[in-house]
This record gives C-alpha cells, sequence and structure tokens, in this order.
C-alpha cells in the first residue's frame, strides 16, 4: 500500500490546476515584445497572422499602427479590418479602437497594435489593455505587441537608463496572463540603421532618437531587459506546467533560489548572501520559514528576530513564504521541489555533537535529502554593530546566583525521597529510581538546567543511600546495584539538558 504522503506529492499542485481551470474558455494571449520602437513587432504580428490565416483560423485587425512604413502597410493588405469609432477630443477628432464592433463581428484572432495606448476619453475602458481583457474574456485569443519600457515595475529602471520617463504603462499581471510572449529582437547597430535610413521615425525625429534614447548603450539595457522579462515569464510557465502535471523538480531550465529563515541571530547574513547569489544568478529568490508546534513556545525575542529577518527579506526584494510543517528538513525539500527551486541557502549547524546525534540536524537532513538541489552551507557570522550591541546587551543582562531555586529543588528531592519510601515496600528499586526522576524534570521546567543538574546528584546521592544496598551508607556492594545507579545518573542529566 503506497505511502500517503508519497501520495500526496505525486498529485498535481491544486493552485495549477485551479489557475488551469480559470483559463477554459478564455481566448489566449500572445504578446510580441520589443526593446524598442522600430524592432519590428507589428510586421511579426502581421507575419504571424498571416500563418494562421493560411491555417484556416478567422483572424481580423482591430487596430494597427502603421506609422507609414511601407513595408507594414504591405502586409495589412487582405486583412479584414474592423472600422474604428470616431471620437471628438479637444477640438480634434481621433480614431479609436472599437471594442463593440470586435465582440460583435467575433474573429477567432483579432490583431491589437500598441497594448499599452491610452485611450480618448469616453471609452468603455481608460486603457488599451483593459479592452483586450475583455477581449479575451469573451473567447476570442488576441495578438498584441508592447515595448519593454511600458512594463509597470520596469518603469523606473528604464527611467534610469534612459533618462525618459514613460507615462503609458500596463500591470506586470497582463505579462503574466501571457499565453506566448515572442521577443521581436534586433541588434542594436541594426536598429540604428533602420532609424538612419528613415525606416523607424522621419529624418528630424530620427537624429534626435539617435542621439538621445536609442543609444547603444541605452539598447543593449533596453534589450536585456526584455529578454530577463521574457525569460522570467517562461519560468512561471514552466513551474505551472510540472505542478499541474506532478512533475518531480527540479528542472534546472533556470536557476531559483531559496534561503531558509528561522529565529537565528546569523539569519541576516543568510538572507544577505542568498541575495548576492540571486543577483549573480540572475534568479528569483523565496525566504521561506516552516512554522512547527515546537516553535509555539518562542521566546519573545526569538519572535522579533524571526519577524525582523523576513522583513529584511522582502526589503531585499525576496518572496516570504510560511508553510506549517513537521519534519522542517523534508518540508524544505518539498517546498523547493514542488517549486523547482535549483539552491537552497541554509545556515551551519550550532547545536554540540551530543544533541545532534539525539536530535538529528536540520542541515545535515537536508543535504542528504536534497537530492539534485545544490545546498549551501553558510557561516553567517555577523560582524556589525547591532550584533555587537545585542552581545553587549546580553552579557549585561544576566542574572545574579539566586539561591532559592536550589532550596525547592532540595524540597522536590525530599519530597520524592518520602514518597519512594512509602512505596518501596511494594515496588521494585528500579521503579524507585523513576519517582526520584520526575523531581529532577519539576526542576528542570520550573528553576532551568543549573537548578535541575543539583537535583541530579542530590537524587543519585538519596537513591545510592536510602535504597540501594547496603542502605544507609554510600558504598555499592551489589554489581547489579552499580549498573542502576550510573544508568539513574546519565538519565536524570540528560534528561533535565532536554527538558
Amino acid at each position: 500500500m503506497p505511502d500517503d504522503r508519497t501520495s500526496f506529492e505525486n498529485r498535481p499542485s491544486p493552485d495549477a490546476l485551479l489557475e488551469h481551470a480559470e483559463r477554459e474558455g478564455r481566448g489566449r494571449l500572445r504578446i510580441f515584445l520589443g526593446a524598442a520602437p522600430g524592432v519590428g513587432k507589428t510586421y511579426e504580428m502581421l507575419l504571424a497572422g498571416r500563418a494562421r490565416r493560411a491555417d484556416g483560423i478567422d483572424v481580423a485587425i482591430g487596430v494597427v499602427e502603421t506609422h507609414g512604413r511601407k513595408e507594414t502597410q504591405a502586409l495589412v493588405e487582405g486583412y479584414e479590418v474592423i472600422p474604428r469609432r470616431e471620437v471628438e477630443y479637444r477640438g480634434r477628432v481621433l480614431d479609436e479602437m472599437d471594442i463593440d464592433a470586435i465582440l460583435k463581428r467575433r474573429p477567432e484572432l483579432v490583431l491589437i497594435d500598441e497594448l499599452a495606448h491610452t485611450n480618448a476619453p469616453g471609452g468603455r475602458h481608460p486603457k488599451r489593455y483593459l479592452d483586450v481583457q475583455e477581449i479575451l474574456s469573451q473567447g476570442i485569443d488576441v495578438y498584441t505587441t508592447l515595448n519593454i519600457q511600458h512594463v509597470e515595475s520596469l518603469n523606473d529602471v528604464v527611467a534610469q537608463i534612459t533618462r525618459v520617463r514613460v507615462r503609458e504603462t500596463v500591470p506586470d499581471s497582463i505579462i503574466d496572463e501571457a499565453d506566448d510572449i515572442e521577443v521581436i529582437d534586433l541588434t542594436p547597430d541594426d536598429l540604428i540603421k533602420r532609424l538612419h535610413e528613415g525606416k523607424v521615425y522621419f529624418p528630424q525625429t530620427a537624429q534626435r532618437a539617435i542621439e538621445n534614447y536609442f543609444s547603444p548603450g541605452n539598447l543593449t539595457a533596453l534589450r536585456e531587459l526584455a529578454l530577463r522579462r521574457t525569460a522570467q515569464r517562461v519560468d512561471e510557465q514552466l513551474l505551472s506546467h510540472m505542478q499541474s502535471h506532478a512533475i518531480p523538480g527540479p528542472w534546472a531550465a533556470g536557476e531559483r533560489v531559496l534561503v531558509c529563515v528561522d529565529s537565528r541571530p546569523d539569519g541576516g547574513a543568510r538572507i544577505r548572501y542568498a541575495r548576492r547569489l540571486a543577483d549573480r544568478l540572475r534568479a528569483p529568490w523565496t525566504a521561506l520559514h516552516v512554522d512547527t508546534p515546537r516553535l509555539a513556545g518562542m521566546s519573545e525575542e526569538d519572535k522579533d528576530r524571526l519577524a525582523t529577518n523576513l522583513r529584511l527579506a522582502e526589503q531585499l526584494g525576496a518572496e516570504v513564504a510560511t508553510i506549517p510543517g513537521q519534519n522542517v528538513a523534508q518540508d524544505i525539500v518539498r517546498h523547493a521541489t514542488a517549486n523547482n527551486f535549483t539552491h537552497i541557502v541554509i545556515g551551519r549547524p550550532t547545536r554540540s555533537r551530543w544533541r545532534e546525534l539525539i536530535e538529528g540536524s536540520l542541515t545535515y537532513d537536508l543535504i542528504r535529502n536534497a537530492g539534485d538541489i545544490s545546498v549551501h552551507v553558510i557561516s553567517g557570522k555577523e560582524r556589525d554593530a547591532d550584533m555587537l550591541s545585542a552581545r553587549v546587551k546580553a552579557a549585561s543582562e544576566q542574572k545574579p546566583f539566586q539561591i532559592w531555586p536550589y532550596l525547592f529543588s532540595t524540597a522536590y528531592v525530599a519530597g520524592a525521597v518520602a514518597v519512594s519510601s512509602i512505596l518501596d515496600q511494594f515496588l521494585d528499586v528500579r521503579n524507585l529510581a523513576s519517582v526520584l526522576l520526575l523531581a529532577v524534570l519539576t526542576s528542570a521546567v520550573t528553576f532551568g538546567l543549573w537548578p535541575a543538574l543539583y537535583a541530579c546528584f542530590l537524587s543519585a546521592l538519596a537513591f545510592n543511600y536510602f535504597f540501594l544496598e547496603p542502605r544507609y551508607t554510600f558504598t555499592i556492594r551489589d554489581p547489579e546495584s552499580i549498573v542502576a545507579f550510573v544508568v539513574f545518573l546519565v538519565v536524570a542529566v540528560i534528561a533535565s539538558n532536554l527538558t
């Protein structure tokens, strides 16, 4: 009979299936994305539309701006062009796409140029991308064009590169909704040559554009932005495909970084390392915290440190995720595999060797179970002023020695001896050791480690003096009693530490 957890992992992701279901009955969106005007987006869109017409698909033009380019105008011939509507605005008559006419005509595929266009006042939607979304919702496929400088999240980056602020933008969600993105790529030299030949702007406008916006450096940077944004969308599509088909990862078609976040003081260094690694790989990254039942009793200081670490990750650009779990190593690997992460960043072990033997090591378990995922183990030594001040503060807040926890521990042991003396008439001596061990655990829970260790040795002496033969002496005659005494002492010390 298969393991329930294994069968669960082999099921498709519910979120991926839901996303697929939401696309049912919706038209497909294909974006022809360019780094700059003039690379040939409209030309390629018209060529792709002609190929679909040759396959017997009903294709119509909703709006295409040729800008007087002869090659583009020649491709428009033969298409059915849905008439535009005329809108009066500030004494001028503007031609706008007629969304009602498109929905009434209902072609299988409609070509809509310049997705970031702002509609004239009085239309149904203020932006053309909203018109496109309504057309898609009616089951009509759409081919459209877009330049990378019109993507909202890249608006500031483009302005920094070109010194030009683009006002017409589309939200990134329209990119994420696209079923296909085709990058229309042209080298900076070829695009500048097209400008000189008057194939993009009129001569005077072209010369100003070359001197300002269309410099080789600007075009190279914009070209890289277009390629990277497309790669990001392709990576999301790959992940959705893997999740909806229950394909185990990772597929290293693209790099993805996962950093494990907890309340340890070295969390900040770990997060900064993950950010640097993601920058080097030019990869998306996520900060993951596994919330287990054992963390319910976390101190306020640890909670504050955890919140600070998660906030730092968010400020540095990570996607922050918190998942419930039981086995932290297995839960991290399961999340990484399900989301196609190729790198995991974890801190080095901080427990002593004997505690690792008893409780296990998250780092070693993660390395052992990671499979094809690369695991980065970093030291995470914090040397900044905040950590130094934290250490100074911790040293200055050491509590002075207090006698009363030890007096209470003595009372617990005395009570356990009294109860054991009564039970001695009915029980074996090894069972009496459990009663004394209860006093040790009570001291550990109530007062902490050192009073518990004191109770350990006091209980061991009481066990020897009152219950091991010869009684009322500290000598042990029977070898079996020696073993019982040593075992009791070891168990008491370990139990007090763990408690």
